[in-house]
């Protein structure tokens, strides 16, 4: 079956916002498997192809928005791959580091400890593939 026009956009956005080295590592491991091969179709169609490529914000604005997210409700592997695609789309890592410390007086001390940790982890990986 042919990918659909929604599912291109979405692969080519993935990449854009991760890098292709970071995809394909990611798709011979994580989605390997047949599994997550189906999450990893479903999430390019929709998420990227769909939501992600919405007119009204741009790019640098939605990997913000999804950090935050993803700092305040704990989905630290999430934050893992948003921090990441924030870095990639100009956000300095004093950025991130101070939008998580903001958010600490709102969501909490813990959480953004877990966050903090996450960010030192990814900043470092980056750091190291360049």
């Amino acid at each position: 079956m042919a990918a659909s026009e929604l599912y291109q956009k979405g692969q080519e956005l993935r990449r854009q916002l991760l890098g292709d080295a970071y995809v394909e590592r990611v798709n011979q491991t994580a989605y390997a498997d047949p599994m997550m091969k189906k999450f990893i179709d479903m999430a390019t169609e929709t998420v990227f192809g769909a939501l992600w490529t919405r007119p009204g914000l741009d790019l640098k604005t939605r990997t913000l928005i999804c950090v935050v997210s993803d700092a305040a409700t704990a989905r630290t592997p999430e934050l893992a791959i948003h921090l990441r695609m924030a870095r990639r789309q100009g956000w300095t890592e004093d950025e991130l580091i101070e939008v998580l410390l903001h958010l600490s007086g709102y969501v909490g001390v813990p959480l953004i400890r877990e966050a903090m940790l996450t960010a030192k982890e990814v900043f470092g990986e980056m750091r190291k593939e360049r």
